[in-house]
């Protein structure tokens, strides 16, 4: 079973960034589809950003622009660079990876506020 933990959550000033970390345990990380997701209070959970095995990537539209996804295949890492944040993209951010076996972390909160 995969297990993966997400870290780099926080508290931040609109236009401030957080880099996101969600660290996959198992060997089988490099032939993964890995994305990020995130639910706000009241909201469904939507799809931030995905990447694939060969790197390719696409983001949601209420992202594009502003975050970056990446992956370290030799630390077992998927990132989330989010940068000009808004108070819009306070939720709670899950990583998932949507290879079988899936598996989803247990969230970190992410909260942009003055």
């Amino acid at each position: 079973q995969v297990q993966l933990v997400e870290s780099g959550g926080g508290l931040v000033q609109p236009g401030g960034s957080l880099r996101l970390s969600c660290a996959a345990s198992g060997s089988s990380f490099r032939i993964a589809v890995m994305d990020w997701h995130r639910q706000a209070p009241g909201k469904p959970r939507e799809l931030v950003a995905m990447i694939t095995t060969d790197g390719n990537k696409n983001y949601g539209d209420s992202v594009k622009g502003r975050f970056t996804i990446s992956r370290d295949n030799a630390r077992n890492t998927v990132y989330l660079q989010m940068d000009n944040l808004k108070p819009e993209d306070t939720a709670v951010y899950y990583c998932h990876r949507s290879t079988f076996p899936y598996s989803w972390g247990q969230g970190t909160q992410v909260t942009v506020s003055s």
